[in-house]
């Protein structure tokens, strides 16, 4: 499995000069031979420092929008592929893209809307709506429930491997569900985690799960403050990701 990071709210490690950085998170996935665009970004970035990278997007198979928030989808509006593409989200996200910044997915993509799990190519699942569950997450953005917030779980020899996209929802809620959609243990997780000082329960709760998982990996990116990156740091000495770095994870033979 190959992870390049074509944008995240800061720059990476790699130094590559021609990629850039904005507030969002745009992953490009390769898992045995299928290509996956998970989240946009906020404007045209993410296809720029695809390009910069060497990423085809138009050899894309699908895309997955992780929720309608402006800073995961709108860079969309920024890049038309040569054909319409497989697009993955949940039933609230097309409508509110539509209202709040004139994207269009259905007339511009393949699209597929699912509040329960979807397994959209072997082994890799689309979760639908989360469930809420535990007592340390808000599992809302203010006033919103965010019932669109989701992410992927991609099932490997060694288990679960998770890819989130804000985590809205609780990245722990989120973890929980991926295990029982896969039937496997929690392997690794990335993307954003949204976790801030202002809600020590929330990086406390986190930190206790993962170290009880015994995760092989954890990255955590968009949506992550200094505060709790600290936290994750000193407990787990994780890597921070940034646009332009690209890293693999092995998911076949291990």
């Amino acid at each position: 499995m190959n992870v390049t990071v074509l944008t995240e709210n800061s720059a990476g490690r790699s130094y590559n000069q021609d990629c850039l950085a904005e507030w969002g998170l745009s992953l490009h996935l390769e898992v045995g031979g299928v290509r996956i665009l998970f989240d946009s970004g906020h404007k045209g970035t993410f296809s720029q420092n695809a390009k910069a990278l060497g990423v085809d997007l138009d050899k894309t198979d699908f895309i997955v929008l992780s929720h309608h928030h402006w800073d995961h989808t709108g860079g969309l509006r920024f890049y038309k592929f040569k054909a319409k593409k497989k697009l993955i989200t949940h039933p609230r996200v097309p409508e509110t893209v539509m209202n709040e910044q004139s994207l269009d997915l259905a007339a511009d993509f393949e699209l597929t809307t699912s509040k329960k799990p979807v397994e959209f190519s072997p082994g890799i699942y689309f979760l639908g709506e989360i469930p809420r569950h535990t007592g340390f997450e808000k599992g809302k953005y203010k006033d919103d429930a965010m019932p669109d917030d989701t992410a992927i779980a991609i099932k490997t020899a060694n288990g679960a491997i998770v890819v989130t996209g804000c985590s809205h929802a609780g990245v722990v809620n989120i973890c929980e569900y991926a295990k029982k959609v896969t039937g496997q243990n929690l392997r690794g997780v990335m993307g954003g985690f949204h976790l801030f000082e202002d809600d020590p329960a929330a990086i406390d709760g986190a930190v206790d799960y993962f170290r009880r998982e015994s995760c092989e990996f954890l990255f955590p990116m968009h949506c992550v403050d200094h505060a709790a990156m600290s936290k994750f740091y000193d407990t787990f000495k994780v890597r921070k990701y940034g646009a332009g770095d690209s890293f693999e994870v092995m998911t076949v033979g291990d």
